[in-house]
């Protein structure tokens, strides 16, 4: 490990010379993700319906086989970084894991009704999306130099989230032309999933060495099981992620603090998220380069602010300016935080390590989110709306003054050698 040349671990030395255009494999692993969450949210828009109108169950029948589900993706993260981080087999195990959520909407379109089929399909989803996440993510911080990593989880995270815009519309135009049939939805999302696989078998290479185009070399089992939480600078990033997320309430119960104050119809609340997808669009390429020009740091801790501010604003009376407010400052968390994160974790995390290392940040502060999301659903419960809403702004204006202090300092970095 070295000093960074100019201190700043949130934004690294730049290098001479480097290309200022994205990296041909952040493009293609674009799209990769926008194809694949065009097939998964054409899956997730009608699931509910399909499970609960269609075949009867009860609600808490899915949101326990949701919730199950969802949790253990969390876990799964650590194994598909393990597994990339041998070897460099990153685009192998990313491949697998998108093969196998594509294979999913296959196992949907012949479980039929039976309800064990149902539960081992969405199971290969969610393993899946986990085993497939951080060997992306790390491909995406090795395919570049490291002074524009937050330009290029911006790109990304800009293309996934047009794929997940495109999702639900997808499902609607299939479900009007088959007059409501829903296999009709899983055959075209597994053909769309299946697109998706061969566009990373097609288009995006195996790991490269950090900022080059090199493919990077196998390391010794004894130095790949090097943990990351060995790191100083990555134990902070940690810590600061995970003290965030546990206050982070969660973005249905914002939706539902929305649709309760304007007494809004149940069914405007699936079209709430489609409003902060959009802003998070626009921003998530603008705010990545802010990152990398201004600091990573404060910019993860300014789109935090922006969270705390949506908070603000809710305690207020609600009004269709709160709606219009709450959901662009939902937008400019995400663009603020998600692969901001990424970026500044990045570069403390060996080559060779690097997956693993992501993994563990990912894990962790998904867990804390759900311990945030259950935290707060229990406060509502005891205390009422508005005083467990006081609490979750007190608590994470609380957290982002610890988290200042926890994130490494600029002048305390090193970058890996």
């Amino acid at each position: 490990m070295y000093l960074a040349a100019n201190g700043r671990p949130d934004a690294p030395p730049r290098t001479p010379g480097a290309r200022r255009r994205v990296p041909a494999a952040v493009l293609a692993l674009g799209a990769v993700s926008l194809v694949t969450d065009v097939s998964s949210e054409m899956v997730t828009a009608v699931l509910p319906l399909y499970l609960v109108l269609g075949l009867g169950l009860s609600p808490l029948q899915f949101g326990f086989l949701d919730g199950l589900f969802n949790g253990a993706t969390a876990l799964v993260r650590l194994l598909g970084g393990r597994l990339a981080d041998r070897g460099g087999r990153h685009k192998r195990v990313a491949g697998t894991g998108y093969l196998l959520s594509a294979l999913s909407r296959l196992g949907l379109l012949l479980a039929g009704g039976a309800t064990a089929g149902i539960a081992a399909a969405l199971a290969a989803d969610r393993l899946g999306k986990g085993i497939r996440t951080a060997p992306r993510d790390a491909l995406i911080s090795l395919s570049g130099p490291p002074e524009a990593l937050g330009r290029s989880f911006g790109v990304h995270r800009a293309m996934d989230t047009m794929g997940a815009l495109l999702g639900p519309l997808a499902a609607f135009a299939v479900l009007w032309a088959t007059a409501d049939a829903y296999d009709a939805v899983f055959a075209v999302s597994f053909c769309v999933g299946l697109l998706g696989v061969l566009l990373l078998v097609a288009y995006v290479p195996g790991a490269p060495a950090a900022g080059t185009g090199r493919a990077a070399p196998a390391r010794p089992a004894a130095r790949v099981r090097t943990t990351a939480l060995r790191d100083p600078a990555f134990r902070r990033i940690l810590y600061a992620a995970a003290l965030l997320g546990a206050t982070t309430i969660g973005d249905a119960f914002l939706y539902l603090l929305l649709l309760r104050g304007l007494d809004l119809p149940p069914a405007l609340f699936t079209l709430l998220p489609l409003g902060a997808a959009a802003v998070y669009l626009l921003l998530a390429v603008p705010a990545g380069r802010i990152a990398d020009r201004s600091g990573r740091r404060p910019a993860f801790l300014l789109g935090h602010g922006a969270l705390l501010c949506a908070y603000a604003v809710l305690l207020a009376p609600v009004s269709w300016p709160t709606v219009v407010a709450v959901l662009a400052l939902l937008g400019v968390f995400y663009a603020g935080t998600d692969g901001v994160l990424m970026a500044l974790a990045a570069p403390v995390l060996p080559a060779h390590g690097r997956a693993g290392g992501l993994a563990v940040l990912q894990t962790g502060q998904a867990l804390a989110r759900l311990l945030g999301a259950a935290g707060f659903g229990a406060a509502w419960t005891l205390w009422g709306q508005r005083p467990a809403l006081w609490a979750a702004a007190l608590a994470l204006a609380a957290a982002l003054a610890a988290a200042w202090r926890v994130l490494p300092a600029p002048d305390a970095s090193a970058e890996p050698s």
